[in-house]
Parts: structure tokens; C-alpha cells; sequence
């Protein structure tokens, strides 16, 4: 056994009788079954997917929109500018900031965080050296700490967890880049008292979203983050290519980031000679956008929000317990909060030779992943069954029983 059989209809081909009523903004709506959604998913027909924290499956729509820009690109040719493309980033955006609890015109689409975050630093430079400070969690993903410590002119305080990050903010403080969800170890982190502090000596927050958006509910407005980015690879399995950006609207209305390009103009096809910046968010766009990948990446964030983040979260919460509840029945480590308010959407389990062992198990058609200093990296999302899971556990315990994972021995997944 290599994966749980689930149904093959279509989620939008399911019989009223198979769906549940639920009350939504005074209306009745029917609810599908999650394991409905499998049929969406063309990977799992042959894998077990437990890999949604680094790599969501691809939507059997994306290929169909994917294929659409194709068919504009062969057909419209031009005119295909006016009919879509140029106003992707925006629109998309949009998308994302209903998932996020972003306001309209508040987030729009890049590369990846990286550009994000860097655009979002721009907004500072040159930088005021008696405000220098950047202050974030030893647990921050790479691209964020190699962007900020690539500055000469910036100082960069690590804390150790979120408390003390509270406590190292200061009136010297000008940016905290933190994450909502650390990477390795799949915990929340408590923002708000961090937003708190930062506002009242002046700096600025940029919330990492990129371990939460799609699988943990975010509340940007309500959070009063001043930035926020995150990208479309993981829980919102909308695919590569698909970053994005959050900037506050009052913000957005007074910053000048210096990372820009011709889309950040107000009337980029006049091509004036100065800049006049665009309003809102737009004015932190750069240059040409990439209408194929957001085109696919809308695939996934369908998904999501016909389902809803709330009960996705649900069924994650279950979900992440009994994987918890297995890995402490076959005796191996859990290197993940055991509080659910804390809990991200992966759970981190840790054996001998985990890189091996996670080695083996991909040869075996089940897809996670391994962290160093951390372990196997296990996350089911919204179409995983139950069983799944238990399979995978035991998948695990019988490798290390047989000593399956010692051929794998000194190699290297790069995942």
C-alpha cells in the first residue's frame, strides 16, 4: 500500500446527499466532504502527500489555467495586456488578501519573499544609523535573514523565541521580519505582543506568512502588522513564482519604497521620465508581472477559500494530534509543540538516521521531507485521510525494524 483509495468524483460533482448544510453569511451552503476534494489533486492518485508545508500538490486546474494563458498568448497576442495580464498582480493579490484578512488594493504579487521583503526594507534606505536595529527569531527562514544581513549599515539582533523578541525591541528598532509559523518546528508564534511593542518605539513588523497562509487563520487587519509576506508554495498549493506583499493602507498611501520598477508608476505606459509613484499597493510593484504562474497559482486559492481556513484549520488541529499520538505510540521523538493553540500545520517526528529513513519513504511513494537539525517533516492538509497518516507512521517503524533506510546511508535529499 502506497496511498488511501479516496473518492475520484470531482468536489463539484457531489450529490446533495453527500453534503452537509452550513450557514454562511445568512445563506445556506452546502459543504462538501474534504476526502471529496482528493479528485482535485492528480498526485495523489499514486503518492501518500503529507509534503503541503514545503511543496502543495498541484490543483487539476492549475494545468487547465496554465494551458489557458497559452491559448491568450497564442490567440490575443498584445491585446492579451488589456485583458488580464497587466492587472494579475493586483487581482491575484486580492485573492490572497481575502485569505489573509487583507483589505482590497492592500496586497499584490511577486517573485517570491525575497523581492517581498526586500521592497518592503527599500522603503528605509538610506538607513538612519541611530535606527538600525533588526531584531527577528533564530528560527527565521534563510531568505530573510541573508537579505538583512547582507546590509552593511543595519544591526541585527536574534532572539532565541517570541518573548524575546518582545524584550530586545527598542527605540533603536526599525524593522522585526519575523515568521508566523517557523519552519522547522511548525510553532506559532504570539505576534501581537510583538506588534505592540514595535509600534510604540516606532518600528515596523513584517509578518512572514508564507507557514500559516491557507492552513492557520491570519487576521492581518486585526493583527495591525505594518507588512506582510508569504508566497503560494506550500498550504495554498498555488505553485512557484507566486509571492506576495501586504502593506498596510495607510502605509501604502506615504512610503516610497526605493525597489521599484515601471509597474509602480502611476501611468506606466506613458513611460514618463520621472517617477510618479502609482496609488496603494501598486506603488510597491516592480517590473513586468508574470500572468502565467498567478493564472495557475488562483487554482489553489479557489480551493481554499471555497473551503474556508477555518475548517481547514480544524481538521489540521485532528489531524496533527493523531500523527502526535502515533509517533509517541511507536516511540520515536516529536519535535513539535504539543500545545494546539502553539501548533502550526506539520509535525516534526525525529528517528535514527532520519534523513535515511526519509529517504527511504520516498521511494516508498510517501512524500514529506527532512529537515537538519530537526527531522521528518510530515503535513497533511485539507484532502489527507486518517489512514494516511496511520500509514505513514508505521511505514516509518517498519523501515527502522528491517534496516530498509541503510541503504540510503550519506545521501543528501534536497528538498
Amino acid at each position: 500500500m502506497s496511498r488511501t483509495d479516496g473518492p475520484r468524483r470531482s468536489s463539484r460533482d457531489t450529490p446533495v446527499e453527500d453534503a452537509v448544510p452550513v450557514l454562511v453569511s445568512g445563506r445556506l451552503r452546502l459543504m462538501r466532504d474534504l476526502l471529496e476534494y482528493r479528485s482535485e489533486f492528480p498526485i495523489l492518485e499514486h503518492t501518500t502527500y503529507l509534503a503541503s508545508h514545503t511543496l502543495g500538490p498541484m490543483p487539476r486546474q492549475a494545468a487547465a489555467r496554465l494551458a489557458a494563458f497559452a491559448r491568450m498568448w497564442e490567440t490575443r497576442g498584445i491585446r492579451a495586456w488589456a485583458e488580464g495580464w497587466w492587472r494579475s498582480p493586483m487581482e491575484v493579490g486580492d485573492q490572497i488578501g481575502r485569505i489573509v484578512g487583507a483589505p482590497a488594493g492592500s496586497t499584490v504579487m511577486h517573485q517570491n519573499v525575497a523581492v517581498a521583503e526586500a521592497i518592503a526594507l527599500s522603503c528605509f534606505l538610506p538607513i538612519d544609523p541611530a535606527k538600525n536595529r533588526v531584531v527577528y527569531e533564530r528560527g527565521n527562514f534563510p531568505s530573510v535573514r541573508y537579505l538583512y544581513q547582507a546590509q552593511p549599515d543595519l544591526e541585527i539582533v536574534v532572539c532565541e523565541h517570541d518573548a524575546e523578541i518582545v524584550e530586545r525591541i527598542d527605540e533603536r528598532t526599525l524593522l522585526v521580519p519575523i515568521s508566523h509559523v517557523l519552519f522547522k518546528d511548525s510553532v506559532i508564534q504570539d505576534v501581537e505582543p510583538i506588534v505592540r511593542r514595535a509600534h510604540d518605539v516606532g518600528a515596523h513588523v513584517i509578518l512572514d506568512c508564507y507557514q500559516s497562509a491557507g492552513i492557520v487563520p491570519v487576521d492581518l487587519t486585526g493583527l495591525d502588522v505594518d507588512f506582510a509576506v508569504g508566497g503560494s508554495v506550500k498550504w495554498l498549493c498555488g505553485g512557484p513564482a507566486n509571492g506576495w506583499l501586504y502593506v498596510r493602507p495607510d502605509l501604502a498611501a506615504t512610503l516610497e519604497p526605493t525597489y521599484v520598477g515601471w509597474q509602480a508608476h502611476a501611468r506606466p505606459f506613458a513611460f514618463e521620465e520621472q517617477l510618479e509613484y502609482a496609488e496603494g499597493a501598486a506603488r510597491f510593484l516592480t517590473g513586468t508581472p508574470n500572468p502565467a504562474a498567478h493564472m495557475a497559482g488562483t487554482a489553489g486559492y479557489d480551493l481554499i477559500e471555497e473551503i474556508g481556513v477555518e475548517r481547514i484549520r480544524e481538521n489540521s488541529l485532528h489531524q496533527t494530534q493523531l500523527l502526535i499520538d502515533l509517533a509517541d505510540d511507536a516511540g520515536f521523538a516529536v519535535h513539535s509543540t504539543r500545545d494546539p493553540r502553539r501548533r502550526g500545520g506539520a509535525v516534526i517526528v525525529n528517528v535514527p538516521e532520519a534523513a535515511a529513513v526519509y529517504a527511504e519513504l520516498e521511494q516508498r511513494g510517501i512524500l514529506g521531507d527532512f529537515r537538519p537539525g530537526a527531522g521528518i517533516r510530515l503535513g497533511p492538509h485539507f484532502f489527507t485521510a486518517d489512514d494516511e497518516i496511520r500509514f505513514a507512521i508505521a511505514q516509518i517503524a517498519e523501515i527502522l525494524e528491517t534496516g530498509a533506510h541503510e541503504r540510503h546511508l550519506g545521501a543528501v535529499a534536497l528538498h
